[in-house]
């Protein structure tokens, strides 16, 4: 399973680097207007965590091998999902990535 989520330690980065609260109250309250092709979109998220927390919660409920992944090595990698969000907005080269992109096994 593959999951991308607000990453709350890299938010608190972007806070520090910005000064500025209205740069992080979307991703950390969870509802966020971006641009897309189509025009804008609202999106919408229930939590934000850091790896530590979000590796607890997946073990708790029987996950294993909880790691990062790169958004860039992965077979998503052309289509411009939340695993990509950057700060400031679409800067992928220069910005901070602010999502927490997991991934982790379950065995049945």
């Amino acid at each position: 399973m593959r999951l991308a989520v607000p990453n709350f330690d890299k938010l608190v980065e972007v806070y520090k680097k910005s000064g500025d609260l209205s740069t992080i109250l979307g991703p950390l309250y969870g509802r966020m207007e971006i641009q897309t092709q189509g025009g804008e979109r609202v999106i919408y998220h229930k939590s934000v965590y850091n790896f530590d927390s979000l590796k607890a919660v997946l073990e708790e409920n029987g996950f294993s091998n909880v790691k990062l992944y790169d958004w860039r090595e992965r077979i998503h990698k052309d289509y411009d999902d939340h695993s990509q969000a950057h700060y400031p907005h679409m800067d992928k080269e220069n910005g901070i990535l602010i999502s927490l992109n997991v991934e982790a096994q379950k065995l049945l």
